[in-house]
């Protein structure tokens, strides 16, 4: 038997008295208990100053009833600007999610605010009443919405998102909207939303395991060309079915943002064939700020052809100082050492360079050209090559160490041959 369902609906929170409390600050987080309940009275932290140091709530398993009456408690916390709730993986539903979201529009003076409610399957019923609350809510700068497994569809998602339109103080945003039901019919006022927050610096997405293609990826792509000021930009794309088009349509709209600074973008486990990557990478190269970039495209259809030109246009990213490539691929597609070495060559201002090219069937000749390329990289001080399950022996290890020992700046090393099984290569 399971933890029981808490009600919260007795919860009182005080309001405000004169100087005796500003709630500046609240938090509320919390957990599941699985055994013996060790506290059977739900408790909560009103916080001034910001600095008392915070206990966990327990006990979990919160239920509709219970979100609702928290909901409740919130409506009297007018003057609250900072907010931290998670609720994540309960038993709230939609009916809920609504109760509590909806009592969120009276916190008009909020200026931060990070919820989770993951894993509580509050869909597009729930979502749309965030969205609704988030309407009344102009006065975000950050916010932070862990929205992940909660079976919210397009119409949720449209509702949620179109609602950020009236944050246009937001800076910092980030949304997880992982392994919901959403295709890029829910993604589609994602651009109008964006345009109107034109001071976003920090943007995180991540939409794994959804219902995106080619069509959502593009309108994801003109929805970022709005943001200019972006600095910071993490997407997390992995696992849906976009292809060469959508890669090379948001590689276009990436294009605008050239204040980019940093930049991780997880598109593994898709259909991006040579075409998309080369056109990822031409596009890219427009962001002559980068100094970051993480770039994930493992697992899709990507062969030589598109390695070198992925690595050859990077190269214009001459203010690059750490590189993240995933490049492992699918047994059919086969990227050689050689073709992208001959690029990385070209990148005079690294430091930090990690290169996955693990399953790529790279023999002894190819990796032994791979050292001597990236000797060329002279401000190199930490190298991570990651060869795992490919066709390398002695001669190929020999000939690629030999390589290296040119890269004389070299502080860290890591170098990973593994196989599943013993294979001997080029003995």
């Amino acid at each position: 038997m399971g933890p029981p369902l808490y009600h919260l609906s007795d919860l009182a929170l005080p309001s405000y008295q004169g100087d005796r409390w500003q709630h500046s600050h609240f938090y509320m987080e919390f957990f599941e208990i699985k055994g013996a309940v060790q506290d059977s009275n739900p408790r909560y932290h009103c916080q001034d100053p910001s600095t008392r140091p915070l206990e966990p709530l327990s006990p979990s398993q919160i239920g509709g009833q219970g979100a609702q009456g928290l909901g409740t408690a919130l409506k009297n916390c007018i003057n609250l600007i900072n907010l931290t709730l998670d609720l994540g993986w309960n038993q709230i539903g939609s009916k809920g999610a609504s109760g509590l979201n909806s009592y969120l529009a009276y916190c008009t003076n909020l200026q931060n605010l990070k919820l989770s409610l993951r894993a509580n399957y509050i869909g597009d019923q729930g979502a749309s009443c965030l969205g609704s609350a988030l309407v009344s809510c102009t006065n975000f700068s950050n916010l932070t919405l862990d929205l992940e497994q909660n079976e919210i569809g397009d119409q949720g998602a449209s509702l949620l998102i179109s609602a950020l339109a009236n944050c246009n103080n937001l800076s910092n945003l980030t949304l997880f909207l992982d392994e919901n039901q959403i295709s890029d019919q829910g993604l589609s006022g994602l651009g109008s939303a964006l345009a109107n927050c034109t001071i976003l610096t920090n943007f995180t997405l991540t939409l794994d395991r959804s219902y995106i293609d080619d069509e959502g990826a593009s309108g994801l792509g003109s929805a970022l060309a709005n943001c200019t000021n972006l600095s910071n930009l993490t997407l997390y794309l992995r696992n849906n079915q976009i292809g060469d088009q959508g890669t090379s349509d948001l590689g276009s709209g990436l294009a605008n943002c050239i204040n980019l600074s940093n930049l991780t973008l997880n598109l593994g486990l898709n259909s991006i064939g040579d075409e998309g990557a080369s056109g990822l990478g031409s596009a890219l190269a427009n962001c002559t700020n980068l100094l970051n970039l993480k770039l994930n495209l493992r697992a899709n259809q990507i062969g030589e052809t598109g390695a070198l030109g992925l690595g050859s246009a990077l190269v214009n990213c001459t203010n690059l100082s750490n590189l993240t490539l995933d490049l492992e691929q699918k047994q059919e597609n086969i990227i050689s050492a050689s073709g992208l070495g001959s690029a990385l060559a070209n990148f005079t201002n690294l430091s930090n360079l990690t290169l996955i090219l693990e399953s790529n069937q790279i023999d002894n000749e190819s990796v032994q050209s791979l050292g001597p390329a990236l000797a060329n990289c002279n401000t190199l001080s930490n190298l991570t090559l990651n060869l795992k399950e490919n066709k390398i022996g002695v001669t190929g290890i020999l000939g690629l160490c030999s390589g290296l020992a040119n890269c004389t700046n070299l502080s860290n090393l890591r170098l990973d041959f593994s196989q599943k099984q013993f294979i001997c290569f080029g003995l």
